[in-house]
């Protein structure tokens, strides 16, 4: 059988600059992907509006999962039937695993008394604040806004009151993940869950390939889709340590930073001379 691997990126602090966003460093290779056949998946706490724009911009007509697993989009095209347990929505199969946005608000708004001024959250912020929290332009930033699933966190208090709101949160039962800037708010889902599925999806509608997942992240938000992929890529950001993972095996550890990177390991492990 024909080997197929399949990547799965986070994006900011990966495959974009932590910094500027730019993904200068991996067009080359993003284009030569794209010639060997080998899907590139963003697996990201982004919006899907958000995703709309990035694809665009990084020619990618793959599949992408939002808001750390919460929902994948897949382009109605890219598998030859429709996947069980999708909707089809907008020119795409969508695939669920969280509740939606507004529940999440609201058990924000019941802890918002008891933890005053310590936090504030995206659907609370005005645009202007998403930006200057972000880095983000103010039109990016409306985008990162436009939450269906999850709703991030800007922590404001000390380390002692975050663990009591962490744990205030997974009693209300949200599943709380501390991502490189945000503490993300929704229910049980994580980027592994939603790489798992994708990939067996794949796997029975191309019966014929050996798919074979690579996974690339540099945060704890991304430890779940590490531990799950045959091949488990941490990049080294300028601002945290690389995840913490469990597995030992499979791992590599770039030596740059963000997407150089990212465009430094996946060149030394599929086009290697």
């Amino acid at each position: 059988m024909k080997k197929q691997h399949i990547i799965f990126t986070d994006l900011d602090g990966t495959l974009l600059d932590h910094h500027s966003y730019s993904f200068a460093p991996v067009v080359s290779i993003l284009d030569k992907l794209q010639q060997e056949g080998i899907p590139v998946i963003p697996n990201t706490s982004k919006t899907f509006a958000e995703l709309v724009e990035i694809r665009g911009a990084l020619k990618l007509t793959t599949p992408f999962i939002v808001e750390n697993g919460a929902a994948i989009y897949i382009p109605t095209h890219f598998f030859p039937q429709q996947p069980i347990g999708t909707i089809e929505k907008s020119g795409y199969w969508l695939k669920e695993f969280s509740p939606r946005v507004e529940h999440w608000v609201g058990v924000l708004d019941t802890l918002q008394a008891a933890f005053s001024e310590e936090f504030e959250h995206f659907s609370r912020m005005s645009v202007k604040r998403i930006s200057e929290v972000t880095g983000l332009s103010e039109h990016d930033a409306e985008l990162a806004a436009t939450r269906e699933y999850g709703e991030p966190v800007n922590w404001l208090g000390d380390q002692a009151s975050k663990t009591l709101f962490i744990h205030a949160l997974e009693e209300a039962g949200a599943t709380p993940l501390q991502g490189g800037r945000f503490l993300h708010v929704s229910g049980y889902s994580d980027k592994g869950q939603a790489l798992t599925w994708l990939l067996n999806e794949y796997q029975k509608q191309h019966p014929d390939k050996q798919c074979d997942s690579i996974a690339l992240g540099d945060g704890q938000n991304d430890v779940a889709m590490l531990e799950v992929a045959s091949l488990a890529i941490r990049i080294l950001s300028p601002t945290t340590p690389p995840p913490e993972l469990k597995r030992t095996n499979k791992v590599i550890t770039s030596h740059n930073f963000g997407p150089t990177g990212w465009a430094e390991c996946i060149e030394a492990i599929l086009f290697k001379q």
